[in-house]
């Protein structure tokens, strides 16, 4: 594409920019621009790059703590866990590319979530990962999970990460744009973090790792824009991933890192060049001039804008020490990768971009980065629910049949059909993977030392109650940590919405927000990174409000860490919290009764932390043998999992005082399951009562079945067998398309 493309209202528009922007854009340069010019503003203006519909809110959630060392706006957050170690981990969104290519769309999902990671001097531990598809009997569906499962495994085995957790879920609403919301940890010593903040003039910058090509262009503007019917043309902004070469780049960047060179370094993700040369430019108050001729490509005569706007895979950008520049381009010599000095840092505070000797872009730097449009959107809040009371909700006429078919939906039944698709064992670190309330993975070099790690969020609960929802979000994130053991440290979250311009969509925004900050500042529990993914609709409908939430927890001593499985016959079960049987936005409101009504749970904080506090406290004590947070489906529904996971059955009794289907299914928030020994259940009990904590002994594991008094055993084999059944039946079915 030549620079001298005239500038038309419709070029405009193709680059996702409003006629105000525009206007903005003529102010700053005091020209009409070029198209590679209106290319890089299209670039870092877009929504999934300048956050410029939620950074008002984002602002207000809580990122420091005892423990923070680097919060929002780097590539990923750090958090101290003692000895000299850091762990640094983030989620982000790949939506979009993975509804057009889903292979190649998760793939470089977890591609890109991986070198945030690396980026900052870690190595990759873990990958989780939360995946939102339409409903089972779409004509999609089963291509898209089939395609995602397959891009996220392919990337993570390939790359060398386990995958130890996350969820998989389905509703209408995901028809037209699914969601897959990448996790990524990794370990670092708290010496040898690594910014991206450029430092010093006239300094070499370096260009990275693969060679450009032209897949990914204009994918940060794809992902800023609502889906249509003809959604499936955009194919060609979806990357093309390399696992291979960025195992190599991770090994490239941190042998580089020890060499001393690095001065600031950046990934290049969305908006590739662009967006990682005016960020690292921007964030030290430098210029930043670049020489296309020298940028390494994979395909011929590539333009200057086409360079600039290139999303391909596995590259970094760096400014380098230039009296390391030989030690440094030997290292990316013996792992066979590029590495050239493609510009330099200036004091002028632009961003000049040439190519052939002409000079293509020259923008205000401080304008592209940090000072992106930022607007403060119109949002009305969601309207009140009216509360539905429990005993207004119908029991269930054969309570077993009723699990049964509950546990054996496309909603609850396991996920083993996905996450055997992961390498879960790989680096021989991972203790618990996918299954239970949340991974524990062992902190490599240590003996006992761990960190546990979970991906939450209901987003019916959201739909109907944005606050409640938000809330309920992170207290569950919160509640699956400490049921392993571990003390929660921070969290980073992945605000998936529909188009922020409706009032209606920016109130769930809204109001997720102030829920999420409401619970992780009650919680202790700091928002250390995060990504905002706007405008996931198509023709005009919106998905669920999704702001999912991922958690980082520390075990001190990885060999108390708790599962869920029941472990022998005779020892006591006990609820921790109470049971009062709330049914609204329940899944057996939704799933058995077909009714998408009434209030969610209320979230008590307080009463979160208190509870949370006795069972970790429990644990670490080794008075315990099991634990289990009591979330979707309810009591019964947790009980079974127990039971399926340890080939136990029980004996339970019922709370007369609450009716049995608000006693089975109701989701009351703050609870959770613990097993111990019958002899020391007085004693347990006596001690939550001391605490303030709710506590009652509900019945004992037993061999056998799942015997509640006053009903019909339910079969533990039935149970299992519709547990694991439901996924592989559904895969191994023929496509609709075939």
């Amino acid at each position: 594409m030549s620079n001298a493309v005239e500038i038309t209202p419709e070029l405009i528009a193709e680059h996702g920019l409003k006629p105000d922007e525009y206007a903005r854009i003529l102010e700053l340069t005091g020209r009409v621009p070029t198209i590679t010019e209106l290319g890089i503003y299209s670039a870092m203006w877009n929504e999934h790059c300048s956050y410029k519909s939620s950074k008002k809110w984002l602002r207000t959630l809580p990122t420091k703590g005892e423990r923070v060392l680097v919060g929002p706006g780097e590539n990923a957050g750090v958090v101290d866990i003692g000895d000299g170690d850091v762990v640094v981990f983030k989620m982000e969104s790949h939506n979009h590319p993975s509804y057009i290519s889903p292979v190649q769309g998760a793939a470089t999902g977890v591609g890109g979530i991986l070198r945030d990671v690396f980026t900052m001097g870690a190595r990759p531990i873990a990958a989780l990962n939360a995946l939102r598809f339409g409903a089972p009997d779409h004509e999609k569906t089963r291509h898209i999970v089939s395609g995602v499962v397959e891009g996220v495994g392919s990337y993570g085995n390939s790359f060398g990460v386990p995958t130890v957790g996350g969820e998989v879920n389905f509703d209408p609403s995901y028809n037209g744009n699914c969601l897959v919301n990448a996790f990524a940890a990794g370990l670092a010593k708290a010496d040898g973090i690594f910014l991206s903040e450029a430092k010093g003039v006239g300094l070499p910058i370096v260009y990275l790792g693969s060679k450009t090509g032209r897949d990914g262009i204009h994918g940060a503007t794809m992902a800023s824009a609502e889906f249509d019917d003809d959604s499936e043309e955009k194919r060609p902004t979806v990357q093309i991933g390399d696992p291979f070469a960025e195992k190599l780049l991770l090994e490239a960047c941190l042998e580089l890192m020890k060499t001393g060179a690095v001065i600031a370094i950046q990934d290049m993700g969305a908006a590739g060049l662009t967006c990682s040369a005016v960020e690292m430019g921007a964030k030290g108050n430098l210029g930043v001039e670049l020489n296309l001729d020298m940028v390494p490509c994979r395909e011929e005569g590539m333009t200057a804008y086409e360079m600039m706007l290139s999303e391909s895979q596995e590259r970094m950008l760096m400014v380098l020490d230039p009296s390391k520049q030989a030690e440094a381009e030997a290292v990316f010599e013996k792992w066979d990768l590029s590495f050239a000095v493609v510009g330099k840092t200036t004091d002028d505070l632009r961003f000049r971009v040439f190519r052939h000797g002409e000079e293509m872009a020259n923008l205000p730097i401080k304008e592209l980065g940090d000072e992106a449009p930022e607007y403060d959107r119109p949002s009305i809040p969601t309207p009140n629910r009216t509360p539905i009371a429990t005993h207004d909700v119908p029991a269930p006429k054969d309570i077993g049949a009723t699990l049964i078919d509950m546990i054996g939906s496309h909603q609850l039944s396991s996920r083993r059909w996905v996450w055997e698709q992961y390498d879960q064992l790989i680096q021989g670190n991972t203790k618990q993977g996918p299954g239970g309330d949340a991974a524990v993975v062992r902190v490599d070099g240590n003996e006992k030392k761990g960190l546990t790690f979970a991906v939450d969020v209901t987003p019916r609960y959201c739909v109907a109650d944005p606050i409640e929802g938000g809330k309920q979000a992170v207290a569950e994130c919160w509640r699956n940590l400490t049921a392993t053991g571990s003390l929660p440290l921070a969290a980073t979250d992945n605000l998936n919405f529909g188009n922020p311009e409706k009032p209606d969509i920016m109130g769930q925004l809204v109001g997720c927000i102030e829920g999420i900050g409401e619970a992780c500042l009650a919680l202790d529990f700091p928002i250390v990174s995060g990504n905002v993914s706007l405008y996931n609709e198509t023709n005009g409908e919106g998905i669920l409000p999704t702001p999912a939430i991922g958690g980082v927890g520390l075990l001190e001593d990885i060999n108390k860490s708790m599962s869920i499985s029941f472990k022998q016959a005779g020892e006591a079960i006990i609820v921790i919290g109470k049971t009062e049987g709330h049914l609204g936005c329940s899944t057996y409101l939704r799933d058995v009764l077909g009714r998408n009504e009434g209030t969610p749970p209320t979230v008590d904080l307080a009463a979160e932390k208190a509870h949370g506090a006795f069972v970790r406290d429990a644990i670490q004590a080794g008075r315990l043998t099991a634990t289990h947070d009591v979330s979707d489906g309810g009591l019964l529904v947790a009980l079974a999992k127990m039971a399926i996971a340890g080939q136990i059955g029980a004996h339970i009794t019922p709370n007369a005082d609450v009716p049995l289907q608000g006693w089975a299914f109701g989701e009351d928030q703050a609870r959770y399951i613990v097993t111990l020994p019958a002899q020391a259940a007085d004693a347990f009990l006596a001690d939550a009562k001391a605490a303030g904590v709710p506590a009652s002994q509900i019945g004992q594991t037993a061999q056998g079945d799942l015997k509640l008094e006053g009903s019909a055993p339910i079969s533990l084999a039935s149970l299992t067998q519709a547990y694991e059944g439901w996924f592989p039946t559904y895969m191994a079915a023929p496509d609709i398309n075939e």
